[in-house]
């Protein structure tokens, strides 16, 4: 345990303490709790501001934070950063403070303010000789008092940055910092909404319904993964945060449901890296009636839609590639990806066989490991590194995947697909298993590979296989990670730049000791 002892202030944040406390002697409350009238922001004004229309422009009023200040004796100018962007305004001591109020300015935008304060402005637009379009202001009030300064990014005469936030570490742990100070961050989080949204209009206009199902679940289903647990203390039993939500959106359809989805958050206890995060945001969607060839020309349609409605094109630069999510995208049954880019045919092979060739490759396996584990580390290491442009790799082996329905022409086989993009996995989908006498003994298989000590082997579902015995119909499901789909549209190799608040180890601060 640690045991954190009282921060020591810096210098600066001295001298912001005074300077509040000089503005409250002033008679000023540097945290008012009236709202603010705002009726424009920085962006729109830049935008649309035009000289032979100034007179639109008389009466503006705006907030943000002060974020440089230029002091000229009796005028100022400054840049304000509301929501939407930066905007100069100008700042004369005679106009808002006038007469023997001129120690008003002279104390509090010249001395007692700091870079970082939030401010409101009302005045009017001009553009200055130099071009810049700004507020000329009439009237200015503290709205918050910043106690700690922003990290000030320096610009030498050469155009080289200096002293920019940009600590991965810091920045994920303080991200209303990072958002205040690097707008191309916030940029990002503005795109994932609007990969959310068009995802949500695309699903809305075929009549699929958006549902909510539990996150806290008796028995964690629906995934391969190592679950969190938890404990219910009126009920006296464990639960678990989802994994996934499959096996509930599947009873939704045996309930008569023809297309139901949810974009939630699931939750696994494993690993962290440049693309897992332990909380993510997945979408699951499932429709009756359909197949997986079916879904595979959905998600075609569903990608394209989304990239050109988020970023004006299907063409889209991640690293050194240029991706292309025009339809149709290459279909690869996984057995052949293995032999075109490995040059070994694993089809007919068993758990021995298979188990020498991942040696042979140089992958670390165990014997928890069963056929399907092995059969993905083979894939994982020979073939995800070729998959750049939007390939669906088909046709897995029923080992690993328990809840698709068996191929009805290739035995051995499931139908289920995964999209690759970039060398990630973005999505994955079956045709459902609605057997319910194949279900329970798939489920069995997974109970067997827990006993040998595979934690991510699946749970059996009384009552999952007691929905489908009351018959499900033929239905095909999908899931789509939304982290991972906002990074390739965004550019980031990251998850930790796409998630607001990504998980981090426990910050060890100055002062901090080990009982």
């Amino acid at each position: 345990m640690t045991q954190n002892k009282s921060r020591q202030l810096s210098e600066q944040e001295i001298i912001r303490r005074d300077n509040l406390q000089k503005i409250c002697e002033m008679g000023i409350d540097p945290y008012p709790p009236e709202q603010y009238p705002v009726t424009h922001h920085a962006a729109r004004i830049k935008e649309q501001f035009k000289d032979e229309e100034a007179d639109r422009w008389q009466d503006v009023c705006l907030a943000g934070r002060l974020m440089t200040r230029r002091i000229m004796g009796k005028a100022s100018f400054a840049e304000l950063q509301d929501s939407t962007g930066r905007i100069q305004i100008y700042v004369a001591r005679d106009e808002i403070c006038p007469g023997e109020n001129k120690d008003l300015y002279n104390l509090l935008f010249k001395k007692y303010l700091d870079l970082g304060d939030i401010i409101g402005v009302r005045g009017h637009v001009f553009r200055t000789r130099m071009g810049e379009i700004t507020i000329h202001v009439k009237e200015l009030k503290l709205l918050s008092k910043s106690l700690r300064p922003l990290p000030v990014v320096k610009v030498d005469a050469e155009g080289k940055v200096h002293d920019a936030f940009t600590d991965p570490e810091q920045r994920y742990r303080m991200r209303y910092v990072d958002l205040i100070v690097n707008p191309h961050v916030r940029d990002i989080f503005v795109k994932r909404t609007r990969i959310i949204q068009s995802m949500r209009r695309f699903f809305d206009a075929r009549g699929w319904l958006e549902v909510e199902t539990p996150v806290l679940q008796p028995i964690h289903g629906g995934a391969a993964a190592r679950p969190f647990k938890t404990w219910h203390n009126a009920l006296d039993i464990p639960l678990y945060l989802r994994i996934a939500n499959e096996l509930y959106l599947k009873r939704l359809i045996v309930g008569g449901y023809e297309g139901v989805y949810e974009i939630g958050k699931m939750f696994r206890n494993e690993g962290m890296d440049r693309t897992h995060n332990p909380e993510f945001t997945s979408m699951e969607l499932y429709v009756a009636w359909k197949d997986y060839n079916w879904m595979m020309e959905m998600v075609e349609q569903l990608l394209e839609t989304i990239a050109r409605e988020v970023t004006g094109d299907t063409r889209v630069q991640i690293g050194e590639h240029v991706i292309d999510f025009k339809a149709p995208y290459r279909r690869l049954p996984m057995f052949e990806a293995i032999e075109e880019y490995a040059g070994i045919d694993i089809s007919g092979m068993d758990e021995a066989a298979l188990r020498k060739v991942a040696k042979d490759l140089g992958i670390e396996v165990d014997d928890t490991m069963g056929k399907g584990k092995l059969i993905d580390e083979i894939f994982g290491e020979t073939v995800e590194p070729h998959l750049i442009q939007p390939t669906f790799i088909t046709d897995y082996p029923i080992e690993m995947t328990p809840l698709a329905k068996k191929h009805r022409s290739k035995p051995g086989l499931v139908e289920r697909f995964e999209l690759f993009v970039n060398r990630k996995e973005i999505a994955n989908a079956y045709t459902e298993l609605n057997d319910p006498i194949d279900q329970r003994e798939r489920f069995e298989e997974q109970l067997r590979l827990a006993r040998r000590g595979d934690e991510e082997a699946m749970a059996l579902d009384e009552d999952f296989l007691r929905a489908l015995e009351f018959g499900m119909p033929p239905t095909s499901g999908l899931g789509i990670g939304i982290d991972r789909l906002t990074m390739l549209l965004t550019n980031q190799d990251s998850i930790q730049e796409v998630i607001f608040f990504p998980q981090m180890k426990p910050e060890r601060r100055p002062g901090d000791e080990e009982e």
